[in-house]
């Protein structure tokens, strides 16, 4: 059809020259060019994803998602040659599907200079194939970094720190943000920073495996989040000094003053303010609903107030629904019924373990309380205890 129409072009042209120049000409010509872009990408799709579903076994939905995405794959040879050789080094069908869907653009990349090189430098330092395979599944952008410059380095960097490869691998396994920034200009001059303002390198460490992007940070930033924490008047021999660094480096400026109005709005002093930065600084990094409804949860019993909580941030962090509903209901009805002389201090309540609650205040009163604790959430050991007992 688009041959036949070229042909009545030319046709038309040889009889009359200044057809091109007129308007319908643009639509006509724009039309055929359409067409043939059209069916070309309809062609392309249809072979790449005949190529991924029957030569390598992608689901139907992996094959058509990453063909309607993919520019014109020119060799699709080269792109078998691509999944073949991370097939070899240890990549499930399943990974090879999250590499491609996430970066379809690894199947017309270069296998001698992109991707061998990559796979090689682990291989070197004595990742497992399975690690290899998982790191950069997880990950793909790693394949397009550059081997000397960021690739190489950054595990280098890591190793030290960490002592091995597995220890490597694990971090790796969590995020691999390592692997995309220069951890000789962030991570390294942040943990010499640290290290001067008395944290240790256990909890640097620490750190690394649970908030990995926590060290990325600019130097320049992480001495302005020093500063801040300073103010608030945290001790920097104080354990609790690098969660408090991390709490505010994990919030912008504008939104580290609206945490600070909220538990302001919620009733508590600037003082108060203080005391619960210092002692939990974790707090801060709350959601305000959830502030809200611990506030809502405790106030409530009408034996605490703020001054408990204050005593008491951590219970900011406690689960609402599996610890403190549940043990606050528990409480109530015994003090209804006048089984207990004294409610235990919030912080009691707080640390105890779900059996040590269990064993003082529900196991004695299965009849009153015990239906009631599990209705509420409680924890699973607890009820299967409960329905022993009962």
């Amino acid at each position: 059809m688009i041959l036949h129409k070229c042909k009545r072009l030319v046709l038309l042209s040889s009889k009359n020259p200044s057809f091109f120049y007129k308007p319908h000409f643009s639509f006509s010509f724009s039309l055929i060019f359409f067409s043939s872009s059209t069916e070309n990408q309809a062609t392309n799709d249809l072979a790449v994803t005949d190529f991924l579903l029957h030569k390598h076994q992608f689901s139907p939905e992996t094959a058509s998602q990453v063909a309607s995405v993919l520019p014109r794959v020119k060799n699709l040879q080269k792109s078998d040659s691509i999944l073949l050789f991370l097939k070899e080094s240890g990549f499930s069908r399943t990974q090879l599907e999250k590499v491609v869907k996430s970066r379809p653009g690894v199947l017309s990349a270069s296998l001698d200079n992109t991707i061998k090189p990559k796979i090689k430098i682990f291989q070197d330092l004595g990742f497992p194939a399975n690690d290899i395979a998982e790191i950069i599944s997880n990950d793909p952008v790693v394949l397009y970094r550059s081997a000397d410059n960021r690739v190489t380095p950054s595990l280098s960097v890591l190793k030290s720190l960490l002592g091995s490869s597995a220890e490597v691998a694990k971090v790796l396994k969590i995020s691999g943000w390592f692997l995309k920034n220069d951890l000789e200009k962030t991570m390294v001059p942040n943990i010499k920073f640290m290290k001067s303002c008395g944290v240790g390198m256990e909890q640097i460490i620490k750190h690394i495996y649970n908030f990995p992007r926590f060290l990325l940070n600019s130097l320049n930033n992480m001495e302005k989040f020093v500063k801040t924490v300073d103010k608030m008047g945290a001790s920097r021999s104080s354990k609790m000094f690098i969660y408090a660094v991390r709490v505010v480096s994990s919030m912008s400026d504008e939104n580290w003053e609206l945490k600070l109005e909220l538990f302001r709005d919620l009733g508590f002093s600037e003082d108060e303010i203080l005391v619960m930065f210092r002692k939990a600084p974790q707090v801060f990094a709350v959601s305000a609903r959830k502030l809200k409804k611990v506030m809502e949860v405790l106030l409530a019993t009408g034996k605490y107030d703020i001054s408990c909580i204050v005593n008491c941030p951590a219970s900011f962090i406690c689960s609402v629904e599996k610890k403190l509903e549940p043990r606050m209901q528990v409480l109530m009805i015994l003090d209804s019924r006048n089984l207990i002389e004294k409610w235990p201090s919030l912080a009691t309540i707080i640390k105890m373990s779900d059996i040590k609650f269990f064993e003082k205040f529900v196991n004695p009163f299965l009849n009153e309380v015990g239906e009631v604790y599990m209705s509420n959430g409680a924890n699973r050991n607890s009820q299967d205890r409960i329905k022993e007992e009962l």
